[in-house]
């Protein structure tokens, strides 16, 4: 009897011997570490996997989330440094690099931080005008980032992005920017015209003005042209007229003779062409004018031969009509 009280006992101890050890070993989950206090005090931290207490004298203070988390930043109206009032929101994510420092020395983390945020937004974005804070959102979130980061950093958490999800002025603002918007288009596209003008003028003008140069150009080639034929022809009269000249002072008559009327079929033939005359009055005889004019096709032939255009033209006179 004696023997069997003393079994219940042994049985008893190893019972409580076994819940005393169950008590002191305690399994940490991935992504969290506890914080171990002994008599309130922080002693340790346990990571992920395996740990153990001591049963009655150390307890479990915390348990920290290490992941990294979301934090919505609700939707505050905030006044920008040119007056204008906006409604903005965003969202922050932070992770936990030290779980004693975040659960010792701050009271509810994630308040401390979402307030921490709010307060730098309406910081940040009210030092910004409205046209500078809606075109430079990534400017925002950078010194947010900095600035709550480093406000963040004694509780022992990392924030590693703040994004502003969206910044809304008020509606007869946003009226006004349109207004503003069009009238900034409408000025451009006026200017862009005006521009295109001005660049049509002047090509237009370069197009006349090397129209100009080249009508120029051509007007002086032209009488140069002109001028060397001219000149060809003082040659070739001045030669002509040095032959008939040393002719003559040769005594030979047909030459005197040959240019005397080659002279007088030219002039008449330019009192022919003129248009006002239908008559040709003559103070000569038609039967000498005609023999002198067979004699010219005569001396044509004999000084220049048969294919002479002189001679021809000669033949060619047309008929006049006597006085």
């Amino acid at each position: 009897m004696d023997l069997f009280g003393f079994d219940i006992f042994v049985l008893a101890l190893v019972l409580l011997f076994i819940l005393i050890l169950l008590a002191g070993v305690k399994t940490v989950p991935q992504g969290y570490n506890f914080t171990i206090e002994r008599f309130g005090a922080y002693k340790r931290t346990l990571t992920p996997g395996l740990g153990v207490i001591v049963p009655f004298i150390d307890r479990i203070g915390s348990k920290m989330n290490m992941k990294e988390q979301v934090l919505d930043v609700p939707s505050q109206e905030v006044i920008t440094k040119d007056n204008a009032t906006i409604t903005s929101d965003g969202v922050a994510f932070y992770q936990v690099m030290n779980a004693a420092d975040a659960a010792y020395e701050v009271n509810d983390l994630q308040h401390a931080l979402l307030n921490l945020t709010m307060t730098n937004i309406r910081t940040v974005m009210g030092s910004m005008d409205l046209d500078e804070l809606l075109s430079n959102r990534d400017e925002i979130n950078s010194r947010l980032l900095k600035v709550v980061d480093e406000a963040a950093a004694p509780w022992g958490v990392k924030i590693s992005r703040i994004e502003i999800k969206d910044i809304n002025p008020p509606r007869d603002l946003v009226e006004a920017m349109g207004r503003q918007m069009k009238a900034e288009r409408e000025k451009r596209a006026t200017i862009l015209e005006a521009e295109g003008d001005r660049q049509s003028a002047i090509l237009r003008a370069e197009g006349e003005k090397q129209g100009k140069i080249l009508q120029a150009e051509g007007e002086r080639q032209s009488q140069f042209l002109a001028a060397e034929a001219r000149e060809r022809t003082a040659e070739a009269d001045a030669k002509a007229t040095e032959m008939v000249s040393k002719a003559i002072a040769e005594g030979d008559i047909q030459a005197v003779n040959y240019f005397v009327a080659s002279k007088y079929v030219e002039t008449l033939g330019e009192v022919i062409k003129a248009p006002n005359q239908k008559v040709v009055m003559l103070p000569i005889e038609a039967t000498s004018i005609l023999g002198a004019l067979g004699g010219i096709g005569e001396i044509s032939k004999e000084v220049f031969g048969k294919d002479n255009p002189l001679s021809n033209r000669s033949a060619r006179v047309p008929s006049v009509k006597e006085d």
